[in-house]
């Protein structure tokens, strides 16, 4: 969603100007007349400002899903049945697990990788006796299908010693001329509970809640706020306040103010712990406050205790609840470091971004059984407010196990 603010002589000019750049599908969110700062702007004619939306591309989410279930229906000749891959945040209901959905995935995922397994191996069959191997062959079909799903979760950058886990406790429960169904039922359902369900910013029992946003720099914090200030403030009409402890970077501060005044939500750059309890006091009847916080190197421990500092300072204040927001292009390695060091000065929940500029998501699934954090959004552009999603682990497992853009 593109929201831009647009100021004429009247409201009809105003809105004419809208149109000329957004064109005819914006949406009126607010029209108010502008007056004149100081005491020469009462000698200046009123001006009207207008404030639109425009709904991008409407349909390139459902075109995302589709694309997806199209390689696996493919593979069946027949046209696909769609599978969500997660919740807009927005959507206020819960994401449903109801059996014949789950069914829905397993058929897809299961005709696919029969299909795999089914590829003529005429060298094999020719030193194959047709007597007595009949029990020996289809243990063998089995044992080729779990591995199969082993180096698919491999392809899909999996940790390998995740990856092993997983097909070890599936492989506990083999039983000779076990069908592929049974097996691929009991590995999805076990990773979806590996991931487990989304957990993401509710409001506070009382008062404000007070959100921080930790990660390294360049993996979108200061647009995930954005997106989400711009959906607790135009769609739920919740009061948002924004706060930055990011001085190092001024142009981070500048495009969380610019967010700041479109939305029409107080924004402010602060210094010192006494600086974030006095924001506390002036916002105390918001129902969000959104800290942007620097990108640190894990090296530096003077930015770590005065990160940290500044998360703690308002334990026993009001509630709180802290986001490590990281890429899903950074390689594990680094992902595994990262984590290590926020994890010293803090608890916190995830959020991926990027997961448009990378055809895996296997560092998802690697960093939920790391750190054990719990999952909570991720995002997959730069449209504020709209490239962002509930995590949703169901369509996250089909992609891990070969349904693949």
């Amino acid at each position: 969603m593109i929201i831009k603010k647009f100021t004429a002589k009247t409201e009809s000019d105003a809105l004419d100007n809208a149109r000329k750049e957004l064109g005819e599908g914006v949406v009126v969110m607010n029209v108010k007349e502008v007056k004149g700062k100081g005491f020469f702007g009462l000698l200046k004619p009123r001006m009207f400002e207008v404030t639109v939306a425009l709904e991008e591309e409407s349909e390139k989410y459902t075109a995302a899903v589709s694309a997806i279930n199209n390689v696996i229906a493919s593979s069946q000749g027949k046209e696909s049945q769609p599978v969500q891959t997660g919740t807009p945040i927005r959507a206020e209901e819960p994401v449903k697990k109801e059996s014949s959905a789950i069914e829905e995935k397993l058929d897809s995922l299961q005709s696919l990788l029969e299909q795999q397994l089914q590829r003529p191996d005429e060298e094999k069959e020719e030193k194959e006796e047709k007597a007595g191997k009949e029990e020996q062959k289809e243990e063998t079909e089995i044992d080729k299908f779990m591995k199969l799903l082993h180096n698919t979760m491999l392809d899909n950058e999996v940790d390998e010693k995740y990856a092993r886990e997983i097909i070890d406790e599936i492989e506990q429960i083999n039983k000779p001329n076990m069908p592929f169904d049974y097996a691929l039922a009991n590995i999805y359902q076990k990773m979806i509970l590996k991931f487990g369900m989304p957990s993401c910013i509710t409001p506070a029992e009382n008062g404000t809640k007070v959100v921080f946003f930790i990660g390294p720099t360049g993996v979108g914090k200061t647009t995930t706020i954005a997106k989400i200030a711009s959906i607790f403030r135009v769609d739920q009409k919740k009061k948002v306040a924004l706060l930055t402890a990011d001085t190092y970077r001024i142009a981070a501060a500048e495009q969380l103010r610019t967010y700041a005044n479109i939305l029409e939500v107080p924004f402010r750059i602060i210094y010192t712990v006494e600086e974030i309890e006095k924001a506390l006091e002036d916002f105390k009847d918001y129902d969000y406050i959104l800290v942007d916080t620097a990108g640190h190197s894990h090296q530096n421990q003077a930015q770590k205790e005065s990160m940290s500092t500044f998360i703690h300072s308002v334990d026993e204040k009001v509630e709180k609840e802290v986001y490590l927001v990281l890429s899903a292009t950074t390689k594990y390695r680094d992902l595994i470091s990262i984590a290590d060091s926020y994890k010293e000065m803090t608890d916190f929940k995830l959020i991926f971004t990027k997961l448009d500029e990378t055809t895996t998501l296997g560092n998802l699934l690697n960093l939920k059984l790391y750190t054990s954090a719990e999952l909570s959004y991720v995002t997959y552009g730069q449209n504020v407010p709209d490239d962002i999603e509930e995590f949703n682990p169901q369509g996250t497992v089909k992609k891990l196990l070969g349904g693949k853009n």
